[in-house]
């Protein structure tokens, strides 16, 4: 019987965080696939709303590797990365002649997966 070879990774989760999908997915796209360092520089320096969140959401999922799966965070790169749709928060805003416009608060669950380089 062949051995199922240990895959070594470490993930971090980010559920309902007001912002939507779509502005996340610009800074997403920026880091996956890059090492942990080089993609923790690109972020702190990226002029997006998004960078802020995913920051610290990368940070956690770099002290899960590092406390929980006992991984160097020097051999890590950011295998997934991705936000997808969460709950819209409906809101209204009074509009001309008495009548109302639908104002729509996307939120987004973000998920981040760390994968050790070989």
């Amino acid at each position: 019987m062949e051995e199922m070879q240990e895959v070594h990774e470490a993930k971090a989760v980010l559920n309902y965080a007001r912002i939507s999908p779509r502005k996340v997915k610009i800074v997403a796209d920026l880091i996956r696939g890059k090492k942990v360092q080089e993609a923790l520089n690109i972020v702190k320096f990226a002029p997006k709303a998004s960078s802020e969140i995913i920051e610290k959401l990368l940070k956690s999922a770099i002290a899960n590797a590092e406390n929980n799966h006992f991984l160097k965070s020097e051999d890590l790169y950011v295998a997934e990365i991705y936000a997808n749709q969460g709950p819209t928060l409906k809101r209204i805003r009074p509009a001309a002649k008495g009548s109302a416009v639908r104002i729509r608060k996307r939120t987004s669950h973000i998920t981040i997966v760390l994968r050790e380089a070989k």
